[in-house]
């Protein structure tokens, strides 16, 4: 009896053993397997998803700012993110862009500052006439001046990046050479710069880009103000045949990331972001400026467009309009307590600085 226990506990020991043995060669097949860089258990993790909202369709140059961002995002973390972009409005409008974002219904949003009149006060300064003559020097001016007088409206939100548009032109269905050929006729223009045309003699009616091309199609308006891209990328000039070559205001793009989205990031994501945001600013600012002249090739030598030049007297009459109105600006947000001085002042050094 005691025999057969001692052979009992033995077949035991041997079994246990030769287990004990198996689970140990597994435990460190996976050891070597998940050990090193890590590959095997980060391609098993889901890509961090970011949705990215804009309100103007996909062929317009602001969209095509995202669709860069979101190429050199994903390219930069080797695919740790992935972005969903959202054209047309169909996540966020205009209208509710900034705050969906802050309750977010989307991880981040760009629009046009001049959309939500009173919420930017001192980038009203930059927005101007005649401040500035192209996209690139625009842009990256504005991306430091959101950067160094962050408006309140974005206190609670990231700022990705922000661009400008090209200087404004009004483009009209019949030629404006003169201020008498503007008088009382009806122009979109982003509600925010309207002073800009009540100057000029015009009536100016306050809508968005998208809204402008059924305003034209029905009558409402006779023509708008905008950067000349449009004439292509929406088709305007199907529509409007005369641009005044007379500079006027610049739109102002802001992308921000809602709050919470931001700090959920790891630090390396965080990284790049930060890093694309004076990249980007760039990088749209000489796109735009390129593709404008695409534009007009186009709108001219395709669509029969016609430039219209301002004689030298009737510019003057123009300017002397013009060229109080920033002064004008400053002098107003000073009275309320803004910074405006130093705004205008950081504003000069650094179209300077990237005039060069």
């Amino acid at each position: 009896m005691r025999r057969m226990w001692m052979s009992f506990l033995s077949v035991s020991m041997l079994l246990m053993l030769i287990a004990c043995g198996n689970n140990s060669g597994t435990s460190k097949a996976e050891t070597a397997e998940g050990s090193g860089t890590g590959e095997t258990k980060a391609s098993t993790d889901k890509p961090i998803e970011l949705n990215y909202a804009f309100f103007a369709p996909a062929s317009t140059f602001p969209a095509k700012q995202m669709e860069k961002w979101k190429e050199e995002l994903e390219k930069r973390t080797n695919g740790k993110v992935s972005v969903k972009l959202f054209f047309g409005g169909t996540l966020l409008t205009d209208k509710n862009m900034y705050d969906g974002v802050k309750s977010g219904v989307a991880d981040i949003g760009s629009s046009v500052t001049t959309y939500e009149p009173g919420k930017f006060p001192l980038l009203t300064i930059a927005e101007a006439p005649t401040v500035f003559q192209n996209s690139k020097v625009a842009s990256q001016v504005i991306y430091n001046l959101i950067k160094e007088f962050p408006p309140d409206t974005f206190k609670d939100v990231k700022l990705i990046t922000a661009f400008a548009s090209e200087p404004s032109f009004i483009q009209m269905k019949e030629p404006v050479a003169s201020l008498k050929d503007l008088r009382g006729k009806q122009v979109r223009i982003p509600g925010g710069l309207a002073p800009v045309l009540k100057e000029l003699g015009a009536s100016p009616v306050g809508m968005s880009q998208s809204e402008a091309v059924e305003a034209l199609q029905t009558g409402v308006v006779e023509g708008y103000v905008s950067s000349r891209e449009v004439l292509m990328d929406l088709k305007f000039a199907e529509m409007v045949k005369y641009v005044t070559d007379y500079p006027l205001t610049v739109s102002i793009h802001a992308a921000v990331m809602n709050m919470d989205t931001w700090n959920s990031l790891p630090p390396d994501v965080q990284k790049v972001i930060d890093e694309l945001g004076p990249e980007m600013s760039a990088w749209t600012g000489d796109y735009l400026d390129n593709h404008v002249k695409e534009s007009m090739d186009w709108s001219v030598n395709e669509q029969g467009l016609e430039v219209v030049t301002l004689s030298p007297e009737e510019k003057a009459v123009w300017d002397s309009k013009m060229h109080p109105l920033q002064e004008k600006t400053i002098a107003d947000l000073k009275a309320k307590g803004l910074p405006a001085e130093q705004f205008k002042k950081r504003l000069d050094e650094l179209k300077a600085e990237y005039s060069k």
